[in-house]
C-alpha cells in the first residue's frame, strides 16, 4: 500500500505559483517581494510533492516514510502509528503520527492524498494481519 499528495492538488499549487511569478512581475517592490515569495513557495510544495512521491508506503514487513532528505522507516516491531486529533480555526483535523526510533514523522491529509484516520486503519489492519 502506498500513499502520496493527489497529484491534481500538485498541479493546481504548480499552476497558482506560476501565476502568482507572472502578476508578480507587474508590481511595485512590496507587491513583487509577498507576491512572489507566495509563487515560490507554492511552487516549491509542488516541487516537493513530485520529489517523495509516495509519502509513505507499508506493507507486511514495515513501512517507509520519504522526505526530502532521507526515507525513514523500519520493521512494524520498531513503528509505533498513532491518529492525533485537534482542532485548527474551528475545524477538525487529524493528523497520522508515525514514531520510528528516534525519529517522528507527523502526516496530514494533503501529504497522504487520503483521509489520515482512513490511512491508520488501513496500517492498523496491515500490521495485525502479518501473522
Amino acid at each position: 500500500m502506498q500513499w502520496a499528495p493527489r497529484w491534481l492538488e500538485s498541479a493546481a499549487a504548480a499552476v497558482v505559483g506560476m501565476s502568482l511569478l507572472g502578476v508578480a512581475v507587474g508590481l511595485d517592490a512590496a507587491g513583487r517581494l509577498l507576491v512572489g515569495a507566495a509563487g515560490l513557495f507554492l511552487l516549491g510544495l509542488a516541487l516537493s510533492d513530485a520529489a517523495v512521491r509516495p509519502r509513505l508506503v507499508a506493507d507486511a514487513d514495515g513501512l517507509t516514510v520519504r522526505t526530502l532528505a532521507r526515507r525513514i522507516g523500519g520493521p512494524w516491531a520498531g513503528v509505533a502509528v498513532r491518529l492525533r486529533a485537534g482542532r485548527r480555526l474551528g475545524t477538525a483535523v487529524h493528523t497520522l503520527e508515525i514514531d520510528v526510533g528516534d525519529d517522528l514523522v507527523v502526516l496530514g491529509r494533503r501529504e497522504l492524498g487520503a483521509n489520515p484516520s482512513e490511512v491508520a486503519e488501513q496500517l492498523t489492519r496491515l500490521r495485525d494481519s502479518r501473522g
